[in-house]
């Protein structure tokens, strides 16, 4: 009998341990499908009255308005820091254009400002951080100039630490080129550089970065130069930084460069339209994304109205055309992927709309999901992470 009663102790015993074991292998629960996102806008001759907020719903696409976030003038580029407690906002107004810092209450979807600072130049477009969450790069658009802001530990902005202009040979459009446009900047993928893609310069301008001191040092190479008249824009990297790729808003074009990281030099490998051949009309791309996947690239147009998707080979750079798609309203100023890289969300700034489409992962077609979000003259998502 004893012997009975110790063969079932030992058996309940090692069932047990084999539960435990079981239980600690499952795969954990599937996390919030929701996000928070924060939307900027044009204020100016517009009904917007700053920051809007919206749910996010990554299992069905679907968009929901959260109300205004924070009351701020033409926040037209907002982003939103890594550890997900401060947002940055530009308040694009000429000479008079400030940078405003804010902290996040996800909870209630709410921004409270904690301070602004000026933006050291005129009509600031676009934020972004270096790689170590400590420092805020502004373009300023009209004056040219790329100014670096310290983020304190309380999320407000410092004194400045750099104030770089743009220099360079100007560009053949005389109505669009007729001086300097710093339009986008961002730290390589090392942290030890800093590029401007230049709109009036027809050029990508290289920085030595001193993440130690927030300065900037010109760079030798200088950067990566484009064809004239190309204005470009906006520029992403490839997943592995192997490869970097500009859209020029001027003739509408993606150039695709290799990217040596060690000696931070470009070298041009292909130069592809964002057009059907058939379009003739009036054209300015906007945003371009390179995929998580490494796979696919997307690059909005103004005017044609539409995302141009191209297949991106990961072993030489290159890219494909693999088809364009409406974006169901007018000027789509920005778009974004989602944080699981299944839906994106284009912002039509002049149909005051944003429209959700689901990516095909087997081709990179955008199918419309039937979401969408009226906001008045959206030009910018950032989800929080």
């Amino acid at each position: 009998m004893n012997t009975t009663r110790r063969f079932f102790a030992l058996l309940f015993l090692t069932s047990s341990v084999v539960a435990l074991a079981f239980t600690a292998a499952a795969p954990k629960p599937t996390a919030d499908s929701h996000y928070l996102a924060f939307v900027g806008t044009y204020t100016n001759k517009t009904d917007s009255k700053g920051i809007y907020a919206f749910d996010f719903d990554a299992a069905s696409g679907k968009l929901t308005p959260k109300g205004l976030a924070a009351e701020t003038p033409d926040p037209s580029w907002v982003v939103v820091h890594p550890n997900g407690k401060f947002a940055y906002a530009t308040n694009e107004a000429g000479k008079h254009s400030t940078i405003t810092a804010f902290s996040i209450d996800a909870g209630h979807a709410k921004l409270t400002q904690l301070n602004q600072l000026p933006a050291l130049g005129a009509d600031p477009c676009y934020l972004s951080f270096d790689k170590t969450g400590k420092y805020l790069f502004v373009a300023n658009y009209s004056s040219g100039n790329v100014v670096v802001f310290p983020i304190l530990p309380d999320g407000k902005l410092g004194e400045h630490t750099a104030n770089v202009k743009d220099a360079g040979t100007l560009g053949p459009n005389k109505e669009r080129q007729e001086s300097p446009h710093a339009h986008w900047v961002q730290a390589s993928p090392d942290n030890r550089f800093v590029f401007i893609s230049d709109l009036g310069l027809d050029e990508i301008l290289s920085y030595r970065f001193d993440a130690a001191k927030g300065t900037l040092t010109p760079d030798d190479p200088p950067g990566a130069k484009l064809a004239p008249g190309a204005g470009p824009r906006h520029v992403a990297f490839s997943p592995d930084g192997k490869f970097v790729y500009v859209v020029s808003e001027l003739n509408s074009t993606v150039t695709a460069f290799s990217y040596d990281i060690s000696h931070s030099s470009f070298r041009e490998l292909q130069v592809v339209s964002t057009l059907p051949s058939d379009f003739h009309g009036r054209n300015d791309t906007a945003e371009i994304t390179v995929h998580s996947n490494g796979k696919w690239l997307f690059a909005s147009n103004r005017g044609h109205d539409s995302i141009a998707v191209f297949k991106l080979d990961p072993a030489s750079g290159k890219l494909q055309p693999a088809g364009d798609f409406p974006t169901g309203g007018k000027e789509p100023r920005h778009f974004t992927i989602d944080p699981t890289g299944h839906f994106l969300l284009a912002e039509n700034q002049n149909s005051n709309s944003i429209v959700v489409f689901r990516i095909d992962p087997a081709t990179g077609a955008l199918t419309p999901t039937g979401e969408s979000a009226s906001v008045p003259s959206p030009v910018k998502l950032t989800f929080v992470p």
